[in-house]
């Protein structure tokens, strides 16, 4: 039976997929979906190139490990050849370096092997609708790329603490502890039961021993130091 006058033409979708068994189970679950229709597939580069050079596809899924080479060639190569196709990864390779690489290529989607594959005509809806479907695992990897390197800061602190740790009495710490939960320094002299002066007077020598001029880097070194 005829599609309605009106209804949109199908998805056009390529693969680039030299695993016959899973070239088969994708066939079947795009076959399940009347929206998506396969435009091709590839097995090699080579193959890959020559498809390529056909209309282009509205999605493009690549794995990465083909016969001939990486399957990150073909995304530059879809990237800059088809424009408006959006292209995703399907592949057994969860380490940093083919994930960067494949985004940087031109990737918008990344996902593992080990996902439900019945789960890919909605991973390729969302892709061509601006979305980018990634497996947990890799978007947990991309996420702590990005994340500030605790483990430096830490590093950090430690060779602070190594170098000599500044020497506060115990009024200019409690002074120290109250500037960082945030009190004015009248609030200060206030609990600490002291003039406004004198707690200026701690405050003076603080930024002195930890060599800061603000309130702000004093908390941060006064931490980073271990005094916090």
């Amino acid at each position: 039976m005829s599609n309605e006058v009106g209804s949109p033409a199908p998805l056009r979708i390529a693969l680039v997929e030299d695993d016959v068994a899973f070239q088969e189970a994708f066939r079947t679950a795009l076959a399940a979906a009347p929206d998506l229709a396969m435009a091709g597939v590839a097995s090699t580069l080579a193959e890959a190139r020559a498809l390529l050079s056909e209309a282009p596809a509205d999605v493009l899924v690549v794995d990465l490990g083909l016969p001939d080479g990486s399957g990150i060639e073909i995304i530059g190569e879809a990237h800059a050849r088809w424009p408006d196709c959006a292209i995703m990864v399907a592949t057994t390779f969860a380490d940093e370096r083919h994930v960067i690489a494949s985004i940087e290529a031109g990737a918008s989607g990344y996902l593992l092997k080990d996902s439900p594959l019945p789960t890919i005509a909605e991973d390729i809806r969302v892709l061509h609708a601006g979305g980018s479907p990634i497996s947990p695992r890799i978007a947990r990897q991309v996420l702590m790329r990005f994340r500030p390197d605790e483990r430096a800061a830490a590093e950090e602190a430690e060779a602070k603490a190594k170098s000599g740790i500044p020497s506060l009495s115990e009024r200019e710490k409690e002074a120290l502890q109250l500037i960082t939960r945030g009190f004015s320094f009248e609030e200060i002299a206030e609990l600490m039961g002291v003039s406004r002066n004198t707690v200026l007077t701690f405050v003076r020598r603080i930024y002195a021993k930890l060599e800061v001029r603000s309130k702000t880097e004093a908390v941060f070194e006064a931490r980073a130091y271990g005094l916090l």
